[in-house]
């Protein structure tokens, strides 16, 4: 008999030996649970500086760690009904799910973008029945991105779109008070049209002079000529220029920033100094392209406290916007933050996980390693001597049967394309599904009840790593390994392998390379 099925079998009998072992002394013995880190978002991290968010919008997720409000609002073709979209959990990933819930079967527009800080500062698109205006509203689902593994969608401008926001007790710094911003773009979606900002602007939508404005701008236009490369670049928008530095002439520390995910920062106290900076939102620390004087006739500024999205600030009551962009998240703050705020804001965003896709697409093949601290070693697999499915070790040496029977291929779920079903590489038609909370691997019968049973939706880990895969059927219970057996379980209950002990970890998992 192959070693690893002595072991498996041999682990199977401590399972079944050891279970009214521990049912019967359930509540003396306890073990150490997950140690849950506090959830930061890029506005706790400016708060914590002295530079307090002023306003705080995105698509993607909560920039606080407490936020549990909506992130933004569609409005579907079919009926114009609207729905507001939150998050998954506070201070969390944007409910893509409940957006193509409402949208499904029709189109859907996205009309504004929530202030998260509180203070009223809401962008609305401007248009007929935004803010009014001649623009209209972004479509809800040109970009897909992961955040965190999770699905989410972006704020895809095209020429023609933009949103707008004024309260004049927002909070958003005014005249010379200082104030800093900071947005994540995209460098694979950009044009030379005037202008994808954002930031402060006018309240009046007409172009009022010498820092009027003060906003980011990430475009390839090129205001006073004489730039080097192709762009995008980060730029400051401080009305009547596009600034790439101190003065009108061209800053050779300037480059173009074209990652498809692009965090761009402008800070300005209002009177003497300003700052440009940016980086791949994905990774890797902030570049800074400019910190020094302001541009001679802006010394002071003049801001007015409106703030812009994805035009300029004589836009667009009477004319069109002519920019192209994506945004996903962004926030002002009040006052000048210190490059230390910076950088940990920007550690923040990297380690958000922005990416294009997630390693659940359909037709992938992984493996998932086991997290626990017993197991690190082992990775979820079907049991040849049965149906069940186990965790066990695989290692470069193991035989072709067992690679196969820890790999897997990632389908769109059977119940909901939204969520994954996982087919066994080398079990053809087979896939992973509960019953009874057991896993088990099971040919498809074509019933509505197998495929709810084998479909399952990836979250960000539970543990804070990884991912954790939720029953389709039973949200409250994730894919969790308990005496090395595969169940479906939840945070606390009746059943042995619902017991919190070592939960979050149990039930988060590492996508590794397939075996076979």
């Amino acid at each position: 008999m192959p070693a690893l099925l002595i072991f498996r079998r041999l682990r199977r009998g401590v399972i079944v030996s050891l279970a009214s072992l521990a049912l019967a002394f359930a509540g003396l013995i306890s073990f150490s649970g997950a140690s849950h880190a506090a959830t930061q978002g890029p506005c706790d991290i400016y708060a914590a500086g002295g530079t307090p968010c002023v306003a705080a919008h995105s698509t993607t997720r909560a920039l606080y760690g407490t936020y549990n409000g909506p992130l933004y609002q569609v409005q579907r073709a079919s009926d114009s009904a609207l729905q507001n979209i939150g998050v998954l959990s506070a201070g969390g990933v944007a409910d893509a799910a409940a957006q193509d819930s409402f949208c499904a079967g029709t189109t859907c527009v996205i009309t504004r973008l929530y202030d998260q800080t509180g203070r009223g500062n809401t962008l609305v698109y401007q248009g007929p029945g935004g803010t009014g205006g001649a623009d209209t509203a972004t479509n809800a689902t040109t970009e897909t991105v992961s955040v965190g593994g999770q699905k989410a969608y972006a704020l895809y401008i095209n020429p023609g779109n933009s949103y707008f926001a004024y309260n004049s007790t927002g909070g958003v710094p005014t005249g010379s008070a200082p104030e800093g911003e900071y947005m994540i773009t995209s460098g694979t979606h950009a044009n030379n049209g005037c202008c994808f900002d954002y930031g402060n602007t006018e309240t009046d939508h007409h172009a009022d002079g010498n820092g009027a404005m003060d906003a980011i701008n990430f475009s390839t236009e090129c205001w006073f000529g004489g730039c080097s490369g192709t762009g995008p670049w980060v730029q400051a928008d401080l009305e009547n220029g596009l600034f790439t530095g101190g003065s009108k002439a061209w800053n050779p520390n300037q480059v173009s920033e074209t990652s498809h995910f692009v965090t761009a920062m402008l800070k300005n106290n209002g009177t003497t100094q300003m700052a440009l900076k940016g980086a791949s939102a994905a990774s890797g620390s902030l570049t800074q392209f400019y910190s020094g004087a302001l541009p001679s006739g802006y010394n002071p500024m003049h801001k007015q406290g409106a703030v812009i999205l994805g035009s300029g600030g004589d836009c667009c009551q009477t004319n069109h916007n002519a920019s192209a962009g994506t945004f996903y998240e962004g926030a002002m703050v009040s006052g000048y933050p210190s490059d230390a705020t910076d950088a940990a804001v920007q550690a923040n965003i990297a380690a958000a996980g922005y990416s294009t896709s997630t390693p659940f697409t359909p037709g992938a093949r992984l493996a998932l390693q086991a997290t626990s601290p017993c197991c690190t070693s082992d990775y979820l697999q079907h049991d040849t001597s049965d149906d069940k499915v186990v965790i066990a070790p695989v290692t470069a040496g193991s035989t072709a049967t067992d690679k196969g029977d820890a790999t897997w291929i990632v389908h769109a779920g059977l119940a909901n394309s939204n969520c994954v079903s996982f087919e066994a590489a080398n079990a053809p038609g087979r896939y992973i599904r509960h019953y009874a909370f057991q896993l088990h691997l099971q040919t498809d019968d074509g019933t509505g009840q197998f495929a709810a049973d084998a479909t399952f939706c990836p979250k960000s880990g539970n543990s804070g790593t990884g991912y954790s895969l939720q029953s389709f059927n039973y949200p409250a219970k994730y894919i969790r390994h308990y005496r090395f057996t595969g169940y479906v379980a939840g945070d606390g209950g009746t059943n042995a392998w619902d017991t919190s002990s070592l939960w979050a970890q149990d039930t988060s998992w590492l996508t590794a390379s397939p075996w076979s």
